[in-house]
């Protein structure tokens, strides 16, 4: 579960090292974002000389939560940590790699240049 204020390591080399969420897209009232949600956050940790720098405002879509997803066949997900991936206005990845596991769930809501770009999909 991410809301407003969370924060989210980055899990690309987009330069980043950690977001603050700020906003939840879709809906107007929505309180939380789960895997596969698009937020708009805010840089608050970045690596020098990298093309986004701190207190950039961000585009992510989150690929891990520590909050445990359910899937339909009854298996149950959860990760270590809260994580995202910055993405650009076309929902493409503004990094080149992909650090980490992501959940198969990105594949459905299209997100899938992000899913090749991982080193596992669980």
């Amino acid at each position: 579960m991410i809301q407003p204020q969370s924060y989210l390591n980055v899990a690309d080399n987009s330069g980043a090292r950690k977001l603050m969420c700020i906003r939840i897209l879709g809906a107007s009232n929505r309180k939380y974002a789960y895997i596969g949600d698009t937020i708009i956050a805010v840089v608050k940790e970045a690596v020098p000389n990298m093309p986004l720098k701190k207190s950039e405002v961000v585009r992510a879509v989150v690929v891990r939560t520590c909050k445990e997803l359910k899937r339909d066949n009854g298996m149950i997900l959860r990760f270590d940590d809260n994580a995202a991936v910055v993405i650009n206005q076309e929902g493409n990845p503004r990094g080149t790699r992909v650090f980490g596991p992501v959940a198969r769930e990105l594949r459905k809501y299209n997100f899938t240049k992000i899913v090749s770009l991982a080193p596992e999909v669980l």
